[in-house]
């Protein structure tokens, strides 16, 4: 078995972190201490300009336009659609108290940014959607690694948080770093519908 060689700047981070960490009575996830990777110079993941959409109704009272031909997998809060590195999660739960950026930037973008993968939140501001206001949240992170490679890409993300009649519901489109998928991301969004 072979074994890297520690620099000095490598033993110095791991003696702080042994160190702070049971000084603070919290360990950060592993995934959160992850480095940001580069993003890819040709990154995969456009969604082509002629991709044809169709409407998906969930259990849990929403629907919205969605790519055809792209996998679901249904949750029990919800769905989620990808292809290849694209993916589109949706999340329906209960929710009693008022979303407001200052209470998602506590909550919600705090728990993203502890246990994401090094995570960097880029915006965080009020929309109008049809469905009506929703917040919405523009973030970078790292892919999970692929199960054969183990390689990890930056992904860039943009989830919308909505709120009507108790429900709470959480959008997020994710595509490779520098992907285009603008339009269709609005046009995603814009056709979110509570049923």
């Amino acid at each position: 078995m072979t074994s890297l060689p520690l620099t000095r700047r490598s033993l110095h981070a791991i003696g702080l972190a042994l160190i702070i960490a049971p000084v603070l009575g919290m360990a950060l996830p592993a995934a959160a201490q992850e480095k940001a990777v580069a993003p890819e110079i040709n990154p995969p993941g456009d969604i082509p300009d002629n991709q044809q959409f169709i409407t998906f109704e969930a259990a849990q009272g929403v629907a919205m336009k969605v790519p055809e031909g792209w996998a679901r997998t249904d949750t029990k809060d919800g769905a989620t659609f990808a292809d290849k590195y694209g993916r589109i999660e949706l999340s329906i739960q209960q929710s009693a108290s008022a979303i407001t950026v200052d209470t998602l930037r506590a909550q919600q973008v705090a728990d993203l940014e502890r246990n994401g993968r090094a995570v960097k939140v880029l915006k965080i501001e009020q929309v109008k959607l049809p469905a009506g206001p929703a917040v919405k949240v523009v973030f970078t992170s790292n892919s999970n690694p692929n199960p054969v490679t183990n390689k990890q890409i930056r992904l860039e993300s943009e989830r919308f948080y909505m709120q009507r009649n108790g429900k709470l519901a959480e959008l997020t489109f994710s595509a490779p770093a520098g992907a285009d998928n603008v339009d269709q991301w609005v046009l995603m969004s814009k056709s979110f519908r509570w049923k």
